[in-house]
């Protein structure tokens, strides 16, 4: 692997390029020049990644690469490199980030072609990248610490690219909010990590020997905060708010978000710090239980919402409640697994959403939408393998991913196995819904369906690309032990070293039973879907009224949104307004304002000494003269 040795820094220097090209010479370049230089370094970094992944492939076994650029910060024997990593799992990281990254650039070209701020969009998409790049490469927390931040900036530039528009402004300024509160936990598990290890470098913390020399109320401590970064980042319970509002942002920056880059930063943090969470059991029974509940929390949602991609940021949440689960049974490799079928299918979804959204003139309510595949055939045929491997279809990418975390569930506690397998029946329902009503049946405003039409060829042909993987992205980790077969499962394969397996009590018998009952559930779902939403139109709304109770319940979202603003925003905005009037205006202001009238008396009186009259300052010469006499007699 020596060839390699500069690889990790050629990754992120190709989107870096990206930016500056784009951000300095953007108008000068045109659409033309923008368009291909934006995808074109992403699509560099994804080409450059292959070759170590192929070697990989012919040789498994352990590989690490270390890159070290420069010391970066020097205290004592306290030091930190600007180094990156190398890895198994970095690498996976990698080609998720920059081919779905690709794709989505390529997209971006067709669909923001009349936006007036083209070359800004894609100067931020690459920046994008490259933080994600950044956090996924790093080799210590510091680093790892940069790109975590990188990532969150750029997503609230992104989600509030359309400033002009309040909603999006706001949708902006919650996602940084939101993100700060998991941000302060992550960074107190970073410092924790320092005081406890002395170093932040991961060859120094994340190794058994070290770990094990730690008392495990510590390494929970460590384990639990990282976590709440997690919870902020990976769109979890209580943190999980500012997602859907990040649907305010262009679609292609949705699609970015939820499939490749910010969200799954925290599903990659947990699985690269997998030695400490999997020392300290209450951390990771934690992980799997929020990541379970959250799963279900917002596939619930899901099932009722009219916004088609407020739909799909729910079903985002849900899933990574999915990977979430899959870290914290300890299968580290199966939430991989998930989050790279997830990035197929669901930036396919995302995208599919936009297309008809470009059709529509922008309308998402897809109570107005119907009847769009007899308009739109490829965007049709693309969303609906995209719904059916978000539905778990069989033999499709997320039915094997899924199943593989349902299974890991089952052996570490059924309970867990019983949210997630009603959660995944939630999900085939809401995926099938979307389908039925969007794409099926008649129109339901004709006006708007008289002038759909098809997206151009920039937007279809990654859409085409996207439906392929989500169809054939299973095949990166088929369940090779159910037939004795372990080389089947290259994502296992390819991770085990640095993630391992995860210990199993259960035979192949109870396996094969699970595998078919998960098969089974897309199939009722879909006949479910079929009776409430392509038969029979009427049923959804005599349920709805029937348990309007929980319509309600499920449609305002649980009224957490309304919780926060009556918890936490409103008694905050409270007491700025009572600090703005106390101490600013009655304090600060008056005291700066006092000084300043002080002043402008001191200046009124000494102007007017200034008469101009020659008598009146030979007056006061002589004055001064007897005064100067006075005190030297007196004296």
């Amino acid at each position: 692997m020596g060839s390699f040795d500069r690889l990790p820094w050629l990754l992120l220097l190709f989107p870096l390029l990206g930016v500056i090209i784009n951000g300095f010479f953007g108008r000068r370049l045109g659409r033309k020049g923008v368009s291909l230089v934006g995808p074109g370094m992403v699509l560099l970094s994804f080409l450059l990644a292959l070759p170590p992944l192929l070697g990989l492939i012919q040789s498994p076994g352990e590989f690490e690469l270390h890159s070290r650029l420069f010391t970066w910060i020097a205290v004592g024997k306290f030091e930190v490199e600007a180094s990156l990593l190398l890895d198994p799992l970095s690498l996976v990281m990698v080609l998720v980030v920059t081919g779905v990254g690709f794709l989505i650039h390529v997209y971006s070209t067709g669909y923001m072609a009349e936006d007036a701020r083209f070359a800004r969009f894609f100067t931020l998409l690459n920046l994008f990248v490259f933080s994600m790049l950044t956090l996924v490469l790093a080799d210590n927390f510091l680093l790892l610490y940069v790109g975590w931040e990188l990532v969150g900036f750029c997503s609230y530039m992104l989600i509030g690219f359309w400033f002009e528009k309040p909603s999006a402004a706001d949708a902006g300024k919650k996602a940084f909010l939101v993100n700060r509160v998991g941000d302060f936990g992550f960074a107190l598990g970073v410092l924790l990590i320092l005081v406890t290890f002395g170093s932040l470098a991961f060859a120094d913390v994340l190794n058994a020997e070290a770990v094990a020399a730690i008392a495990p109320g510590t390494i929970t401590a460590i384990t639990l905060l990282l976590f709440v970064g997690a919870v902020g980042k990976s769109a979890q319970i209580p943190l999980y708010v500012w997602l859907p509002d990040a649907m305010e942002g262009p679609t292609p920056v949705s699609a970015l978000i939820h499939a490749a880059t910010m969200v799954t930063a925290g599903v990659y943090m947990i699985a690269r710090t997998n030695v400490l969470f999997h020392t300290s059991p209450t951390a990771s029974g934690v992980v799997a239980w929020i990541g379970v509940l959250t799963a279900f929390f917002a596939a619930t949602i899901a099932l009722v919402q009219t916004d088609l991609k407020r739909i799909l940021a729910y079903s985002t949440v849900s899933q990574l409640g999915y990977m979430m689960l899959g870290v914290g049974v300890g299968g580290y490799a199966a939430g991989i697994f998930h989050l790279t079928t997830h990035a197929f299918f669901k930036a396919l979804l995302f995208l599919g959403a936009g297309s008809v959204m470009h059709a529509l003139a922008g309308e998402l309510n897809i109570l107005k939408m119907g009847g769009l595949r007899q308009k739109m055939p490829t965007t049709y045929r693309t969303f609906l393998w995209g719904a059916m491997a978000l539905a778990g279809f069989p033999l499709l990418s997320g039915f094997f991913s899924k199943d593989e975390i349902l299974w890991l569930a089952a052996n570490r506690s059924w309970l867990l196995w019983g949210v997630g397998i009603a959660t995944a029946f939630l999900t085939a329902l809401y995926a099938f819904r979307m389908i039925f009503i969007v794409f099926l049946g008649h129109p339901r405003d004709k006006k708007l369906f008289n002038h759909v039409h098809e997206s151009p060829r920039a937007m279809t042909m990654p859409l085409r690309v996207l439906a392929v993987l989500a169809v054939i992205g299973g095949l990166l980790n088929l369940p090779g032990e159910l037939i004795g077969v372990e080389r089947l499962g290259l994502i296992n394969n390819l991770l085990e070293h640095a993630l391992g397996h995860p210990h199993t009590h259960m035979g192949r018998g109870p396996q094969w039973v699970l595998l078919v009952m998960s098969g089974l559930l897309p199939l009722v779902a879909l006949v479910l879907a079929q009776s409430l939403w392509g038969i029979r139109s009427d049923r959804p709304q005599q349920l709805s009224q029937r348990y309007i109770w929980l319509y309600n319940l499920l449609v305002n979202k649980y009224y957490v949104d309304e919780l926060y603003m009556a918890v936490v925003v409103n008694p905050l905005r409270r007491l700025g307004d009572f600090f703005a009037e106390s101490t600013d205006r009655q304090g600060i202001d008056k005291a700066v304002n006092g000084v300043a009238s002080l002043m402008s008396c001191l200046g009124e009186g000494a102007r007017r000494l200034q008469t101009g009259y020659i008598r009146n300052y030979s007056l006061g010469i002589v004055l001064g003269v007897v005064v100067v006499i006075g005190y030297l007699i007196l004296r």
